[in-house]
C-alpha cells in the first residue's frame, strides 16, 4: 500500500469515527455555555441511535438512500425530548446537574434495550440496517491532484456535514445576539437578568440544542459504524465527546478539532494493521487507546481549562 492510499485510509477512517463525536461535543458546548452541565450526553446519544435505527428499519423501503439522513433528524428530535427531562430537572426543579445527567445515562440504555426486546421478538439488538452511511466522494474536490484522493475520496459525508455545522455553531455562539446572550447567561446569569435577558429560556435553548446535536450524533454512530442498535452501540462515546468539548475549551471549532483527534484514536483499532509504524502493536492496545487518551487528556487538561463561570450552578431568579 503506497503512502497516498495509507493517508486516504487514515483520514477517511478518522472522519467516520469522529462524526458522531463532533456533533455531540458541539451539543455539550451549547449546554455548558448556558451554564448547564450535561453529562447525560451518553444517554441522549443512546436514544438518538435507537430511534434512528428503528426509523431506518421501518422506512428504508420508502425513503431509499435518504433514509439515514432522515434518521439523523429523527435521532435529533428524540434527543430533544430526552434533553427536556434534564432541562426541567436542572432549571425548574433545581436538581444537581451531575445527578440529573447520570439518571439519564442510567435510564436511556435500559429503556432502549427494553423497547428493542418489545419490538424485535425479545432480542437484545435490532436487525442490521440496509440503508447506511457508506463511503462518499465530494464532487469536484475529489479531482484535486494529490489532496483530492486523500481528503475527499471515499470519505465520510456526515463528518463534512459535522464540520460545516461546527463552523455554523461558532458563528452563532460568537457572532450573533443569541450567542452573546447564551454566553452571558453561562458567565453571570444575575447580570444577564438585569439586562432583560430571559435566563431560564436561554438555558432551555442551550440544553435543547445539546439534545438535538447529541441525538444526531447517536444516529450517525448507529447508521455509519455499528449499523444496528444494541447495548454496545454507543459504549462511552458521549463521555469521549465531553472530553473533546473540554479539550476544545468550550469553543465549537476547538471541540471539532478535538473530536477529530479522538476519532482518529478510535479508528486505529480498525486500520492499525495497515499503518507501518503501529502495525505490530497488539490490537488490544489499539482498542483501548481512545479511552486511555481520554483519561490522559482529562487529567492533563481539565485542571487548566476554565469553563463558563456559572457552569453547574443553580440559578434562582429571586436572588
Amino acid at each position: 500500500m503506497d503512502i497516498i492510499n495509507v493517508l486516504q485510509l487514515v483520514f477517511s477512517s478518522a472522519l467516520v469515527y469522529s462524526a458522531p463525536l463532533i456533533l455531540t461535543a458541539l451539543g455539550g458546548t451549547f449546554s455548558e455555555r448556558s451554564g448547564i452541565v450535561n453529562v447525560g450526553l451518553e444517554g441522549i446519544m443512546v436514544m438518538g441511535a435507537f430511534g434512528s435505527v428503528v426509523f431506518n428499519l421501518t422506512f428504508a423501503s420508502q425513503l431509499g438512500n435518504w433514509t439515514p439522513w432522515v434518521g439523523v433528524v429523527v435521532g435529533g428530535l428524540i434527543g430533544i425530548l430526552f434533553s427536556l427531562i434534564h432541562a426541567v430537572a436542572t432549571i425548574n426543579l433545581r436538581a444537581d446537574h451531575i445527578i440529573s445527567g447520570t439518571v439519564i445515562n442510567l435510564m436511556a440504555p435500559a429503556l432502549a434495550i427494553f423497547l428493542t426486546r418489545v419490538l424485535y421478538d425479545g432480542r437484545g439488538q435490532t436487525d442490521i440496517i440496509s440503508e447506511n452511511f457508506g463511503k462518499a466522494n465530494i464532487p469536484l474536490l475529489e479531482n484535486i491532484p494529490v489532496l483530492g484522493p486523500i481528503f475527499f475520496k471515499g470519505t465520510s459525508a456526515p463528518a463534512f456535514v459535522g464540520i460545516a455545522i461546527a463552523v455554523l455553531c461558532w458563528f452563532i455562539l460568537f457572532k450573533t445576539r443569541f450567542g452573546l446572550r447564551l454566553r452571558a447567561v453561562g458567565e453571570h446569569p444575575q447580570a444577564a437578568d438585569t439586562l432583560g435577558i430571559n435566563v431560564y429560556m436561554t438555558k432551555y435553548a442551550g440544553v435543547l440544542l445539546s439534545g438535538l446535536l447529541g441525538g444526531m450524533g447517536g444516529a450517525i454512530q448507529a447508521q455509519a459504524i455499528s449499523l444496528n442498535f444494541s447495548a454496545s452501540t454507543i459504549a462511552g462515546q458521549g463521555f469521549i465527546a465531553m472530553a473533546a468539548m473540554i479539550f476544545g475549551k468550550w469553543n465549537p471549532l476547538g471541540a471539532m478539532g478535538a473530536a477529530i483527534f479522538f476519532g482518529f484514536a478510535q479508528s486505529l483499532s480498525v486500520i492499525g494493521n495497515y499503518i507501518p509504524i503501529i502495525q505490530d502493536v497488539p490490537s488490544v492496545w489499539l482498542q483501548a487507546a481512545p479511552y486511555l487518551i481520554t483519561i490522559i487528556v482529562l487529567v492533563g487538561v481539565i485542571g487548566k481549562s476554565e469553563g463558563p463561570a456559572a457552569n453547574g450552578k443553580t440559578y434562582i431568579k429571586s436572588k
